[in-house]
């Protein structure tokens, strides 16, 4: 028989593995990629969605265009995990593994939040940054706050981004100087294992008068009153809000997490029961929760995979390395490399914010879409 192999989860790492999978085995394996969603959004999208930049349709890139030998694809709710059996009970059938790869990504808890409405209130959602890109037009000016509710959370220079393509959006309609922006962001800095890349980040805020207020979380957004952890409170006319992240319910339920995620060994992505990995997001590997690591991970684990098929030395690591673009404004993009894994401490290289490494940033996407569905076309013409 075919080696079975269930992928959980078709984003970054699981769209990754199973692409790496099917290169190198093709036919000789039975791979099931699940996912409840109809198609895949690069996360960075969701930002041009937000600002008008690219409609929805243009960000999807629908599951029925991915089509790889020995991979099948199926659209289909996870109702319950066990791992030790390596079983999956979704809304239509059970399936059963061989090896099993939870990628599922995170999830986010707004109960924690009261005040956050899940597609309303927040933009790291798809329908969440639809219903703002309505709402943005008819903002006449006042106090914006860019909030995040919690740490550790998905791309982590995505609450500065979004700071800095507000102020270009007010400036474009001549609304810079009756608008306020504050970003409330937990961590201690916009990028903490950059120092080069915060100092950056806070010199563009300075020079465009945006307040940062960093380790501080948000608690509730009460009508237009933001109440901070730190126990003051912002006056608040547009709210912009990161949730708080959190593993999966599913995940949870099944005994898999240890302090709201999966503990994993870092370097391997094996959980503590044989045969069982997890990839991206959801899993504590001590790297940020961004595609372009879940992707690395997914790498490794699907070396070691191929190793273990064909009874070789399963020698494959994590490389815990990745590049962020960031969004300056004004057409600018920079970029940040971080290593997190080879070092005693991570490290990260800044490449200020140019023009000209917009072309790197749509190549990031455009070869991944290329990779994962066979075309150029879709996922946002513009960023990353």
């Amino acid at each position: 028989m075919k080696p079975r192999i269930l992928i959980l989860g078709a984003g970054f790492g699981g769209l990754e593995l199973s692409t790496s999978l099917s290169e190198a085995m093709g036919e000789n394996i039975d791979v099931t990629l699940i996912d409840k969603s109809d198609g895949f959004v690069f996360g960075f999208s969701k930002l041009d969605l937000l600002f008008g930049r690219s409609p929805e349709e243009m960000i999807r890139n629908p599951y029925s265009d991915y089509a790889k030998p020995g991979v099948r694809l199926l659209r289909e709710t996870i109702t319950a995990i066990d791992a030790e059996a390596k079983r999956v009970t979704t809304d239509k059938t059970v399936h059963e593994a061989d090896i099993l790869v939870i990628a599922l990504g995170a999830d986010y808890d707004v109960s924690s939040t009261p005040g956050i409405v899940m597609g309303v209130n927040e933009f790291y959602s798809v329908a969440g940054a639809a219903h703002l890109a309505k709402v943005l037009p008819r903002f006449q000016g006042g106090d914006v706050v860019v909030g995040v509710c919690g740490a550790p959370y998905k791309c982590p220079p995505a609450p500065a981004e979004c700071a800095l393509m507000m102020h270009d959006y007010v400036k474009a309609r001549g609304l810079d100087g009756a608008t306020r922006i504050t970003l409330v962001n937990p961590l201690p800095s916009p990028v903490p294992p950059s120092p080069d890349t915060s100092k950056a980040i806070l010199a563009a805020f300075k020079e465009r008068g945006i307040t940062f207020i960093p380790s501080t979380r948000v608690m509730a957004v009460e009508g237009k009153t933001v109440a901070l952890d730190n126990g003051s409170t912002l006056p608040c006319d547009l709210f912009l809000g990161v949730p708080k992240n959190r593993a999966a319910d599913v995940v949870v339920a099944a005994g898999l997490t240890e302090s709201g995620w999966v503990p994993v060994d870092p370097y391997t992505l094996q959980t503590r029961h044989p045969g069982v990995y997890a990839v991206g997001d959801l899993a504590n590997t001590g790297v940020p929760k961004a595609g372009v690591y879940a992707e690395g991970a997914a790498r490794a684990v699907a070396a070691n995979i191929i190793s273990q098929l064909r009874n070789e030395e399963q020698t494959a690591r994590n490389p815990g390395a990745g590049s962020c673009y960031i969004e300056f404004g004004a057409d600018r993009i920079a970029r940040v490399d971080v290593d997190f894994l080879s070092g005693p401490k991570p490290f990260g290289t800044f490449h200020g914010a140019s023009q000209a490494l917009r072309v790197d940033k749509e190549h990031f996407g455009s070869s991944r879409r290329a990779r994962w569905f066979g075309r150029q076309a879709g996922g946002g013409n513009r960023q990353i």
